[in-house]
C-alpha cells in the first residue's frame, strides 16, 4: 500500500489531467485496496456484479454483449452498471441489467464550486456503498473509470497494464488479465469478463437489447425509410455532403424515404441542407436515446459514419452500413454479423456505389 500512496502523491498532475477531479474526492482507495479473494461464479447462487463502462456512446454499446454472456452462464446474476448520465438509457435497453448507477463527471468538471456538485458526489458514494459486490469489472481500462469503480466494495477486475487503454488504471484492480489489443472492442470486453468470471465464451456477441415501447411519431414516414447518420465527433470522420445527397436521391427513386436525425445545432443545419436537396427527406425533431432507438428499430436500413448511434442500430439487429474515412473498422466498426457491413477505412472514403450495393445486399 505504501508504494501506491507514494505514487498518488507524486502523480497528482496525472490524475488532474486525466479528469479525475472531482473523482478523487470519492476516496478512491477506500474499497479498492481491501483484500478480497477471487470469487467463483458457479458457487454463488445470486452473484452481484457491477460493470464499469461510463462512456462514450459507442463504448457503452460495445459492452452490452457481456451482459448476455453473463446471464447465459449464470441466470440468477444481479447486474448493475456504472455509466455517464447522458448514456444511462443504453444499459436500460437490456432486460438483464438490474440497476443503472449514473455518474456525471463531464458535468461535475464544469461546476466544481457548486454545492450541488458535491451533494451529487456524496449521493454516488452512498449508492455505491449500498451493497457488497461479488465482482466489480472495469471494461473501460481508463484511470477515470478505475477511480470511479474503486468506490464500490468488492473485488475489482480489469485489464492488465499491457492491455488497458491507460496502463495506470491496472493499479486499482486486484485481479488483472491480458487481452489482445488488435481485435474488435466488443470481443475485448467479452474476453475480459469471461476471464474474470471463469467461463468459456460461446457463440457470437448478443447485444440483447430491444427498443422501448413508445408511440410512433406522426412525422415518421409510413413506408420504408433509411436513417442517414451524417454526424460524428470529428470532421475527418465525415462523409461528403454531396455523397449523402446522391445516395438520398437514389433511395427516393426506389420509393424509400430518408430520415435525418441530429444532436446539435450544427448537425441540425446539415440535416436541413441535405433535406433541401433530397426529395421528401425528413428532418427529425430533437430526440433522446430512447426515441432514437425506436426510430432505428423500424428502419429499412441505417447508413452512418463512425458514430455511436450507428452501433446502436447494429445492436438493435437492423441492417447497418458503417462508413469509415479516418478510423479502422476492424477495431471499432459496426458489429452484428450478417446484418452489418463496414466500408472504407483510414484515408479511404467509400463511394456512393459501394454504399448502395451494401444496402441492397443487407435488405435483399
Amino acid at each position: 500500500m505504501g508504494h501506491i500512496s507514494k505514487w498518488l502523491k507524486n502523480k497528482s498532475r496525472i490524475l488532474t489531467s486525466a479528469a479525475a477531479l472531482p473523482i478523487t474526492a470519492l476516496h478512491p482507495l477506500r474499497c479498492a485496496l481491501s483484500s478480497y479473494p477471487h470469487a467463483t461464479l458457479d458457487k454463488l447462487s445470486q452473484p452481484r456484479i457491477l460493470l464499469v463502462k461510463t462512456s462514450s456512446l459507442g463504448d457503452v454499446i460495445h459492452n452490452l454483449p457481456v451482459v448476455s454472456d453473463i446471464v447465459r452462464h449464470s441466470l440468477a446474476a444481479q447486474i448493475d452498471w456504472l455509466v455517464e448520465e447522458s448514456f444511462a438509457a443504453l444499459p436500460k435497453l437490456h432486460p438483464n441489467v438490474n440497476n443503472v448507477i449514473p455518474v456525471a463527471v463531464r458535468r461535475w468538471k464544469r461546476a466544481l464550486l457548486k454545492r450541488s456538485t458535491w451533494q451529487e458526489i456524496g449521493a454516488l458514494r452512498k449508492a455505491l456503498a449500498q451493497c457488497r459486490y461479488d465482482y466489480i469489472i472495469d471494461t473501460q481500462g481508463l484511470l477515470k473509470s478505475a477511480l470511479l469503480g474503486s468506490n464500490a466494495c468488492g473485488p475489482h477486475y480489469g485489464y492488465d497494464r499491457a492491455s488497458a487503454r491507460e496502463p495506470l488504471a491496472a493499479l486499482f484492480y486486484q485481479h488483472t488479465y491480458s487481452v489482445a489489443r488488435q481485435q474488435h472492442a466488443v470481443e475485448r470486453n467479452r474476453q475480459l469478463v469471461a476471464q474474470a468470471l471463469s467461463y468459456t465464451l460461446q457463440g457470437r456477441a448478443d447485444f440483447g437489447v430491444r427498443a422501448p415501447e413508445l408511440a410512433i411519431p406522426d412525422w415518421l414516414p409510413t413506408g420504408r425509410y433509411v436513417v442517414l447518420l451524417h454526424a460524428t465527433s470529428r470532421d475527418d470522420k465525415l462523409w461528403e455532403e454531396g455523397n449523402w445527397v446522391a445516395l438520398g436521391k437514389q433511395l427516393h427513386e426506389q420509393g424509400i424515404a430518408c430520415v435525418l436525425p441530429w444532436g446539435s445545432n450544427q448537425e441540425q443545419q446539415r440535416s436541413a441542407r441535405l433535406a433541401a436537396l433530397v426529395p421528401e427527406a425528413v428532418v427529425t425533431p430533437k430526440l433522446n436515446l430512447a426515441q432514437v432507438a425506436v426510430l432505428l428499430s423500424g428502419a429499412h436500413a441505417i447508413v452512418g459514419v463512425d458514430t455511436g448511434i450507428a452501433h446502436l442500430a447494429a445492436a438493435l439487429h437492423r441492417p447497418t452500413i458503417g462508413l469509415y474515412t479516418a478510423t479502422d473498422p476492424l477495431l471499432t466498426g459496426v458489429y452484428q454479423g450478417d446484418l452489418t457491413i463496414n466500408l472504407g477505412g483510414i484515408q479511404r472514403s467509400p463511394s456512393v456505389a459501394e454504399v448502395s450495393a451494401a444496402i441492397a445486399k443487407l435488405t435483399a
